[in-house]
């Protein structure tokens, strides 16, 4: 489980990843990163009923807040993440969204630090 204090929760943080980051998308998730300038970095998630019912996003989201827990200590301080899940998502094992995530994730931080 991701920690609390890791979790994204005010729309404000996710409207400004999204709009203002860097993306990068794969077949099964978009993830969206910025630098926020905070000590911590924070990790949130948008998975619509578009991927499926109550049931089916939940485990979605279990899936990806493990995932996080993994990659989140290894990319900077500071740093907001936002994973949109496509459709998609709900159809792949764990090992194969892992590597969607964590190549999504890779891209995502070398844009960043073009920047």
């Amino acid at each position: 489980m991701l920690p609390a204090r890791s979790r994204m929760t005010a729309a404000a943080d996710f409207r400004s990843a999204m709009r203002l980051g860097t993306r990068s998308g794969r077949a099964t998730v978009v993830v969206h990163m910025r630098q926020t300038g905070n000590a911590q970095s924070i990790a949130g998630f948008a998975v619509s009923k578009a991927v499926g019912g109550a049931v089916i996003r939940n485990r979605v989201k279990r899936r990806l807040r493990a995932i996080m827990r993994e990659v989140l200590p290894t990319l900077p301080d500071g740093t907001a993440v936002v994973i949109r899940a496509l459709p998609r998502s709900a159809e792949v094992d764990f090992a194969r969204l892992r590597a969607d995530v964590t190549d999504a994730v890779g891209t995502a931080t070398r844009k960043l630090s073009a920047l």
